[in-house]
């Protein structure tokens, strides 16, 4: 359950300004301010499973931009290469490739 919020949460982060306000008001207190779906739904005067329904839907379509888009998967990728340098480094320092990793990591 942890690997899928931090997963919906990634994406969340990639991809919100794709969502409705309402889709992202529903995502945010849900998964990112922990709030249960009956307190959403005390909230936001709406039913507990509209709220249920619309954030299942809204995954989904979390999960559809990332399959067309891949911006996760590449952050990811690129934080292992990152990574793979950094373990370079430390057996072969070499100041000029250190400042191309730090200015890497700061674009992340």
């Amino acid at each position: 359950m942890l690997e899928k919020t931090t997963r919906i949460n990634f994406l969340y982060d990639f991809y919100q300004s794709l969502l409705t306000p309402k889709q992202r008001s529903y995502m945010e207190m849900y998964f990112i301010e922990d709030f249960s779906l009956g307190e959403i739904s005390e909230t936001k005067q709406v039913s507990r499973q509209a709220i249920y329904d619309n954030i299942r839907r809204t995954e989904e379509m979390l999960e559809e931009y990332e399959d067309k888009l891949m911006l996760y998967q590449n952050f990811l990728e690129r934080q292992k290469l990152i990574q793979d340098l950094e373990i370079e480094l430390q057996e072969q320092p070499n100041p000029s490739i250190r400042t191309i990793v730090e200015r890497l990591k700061e674009l992340e």
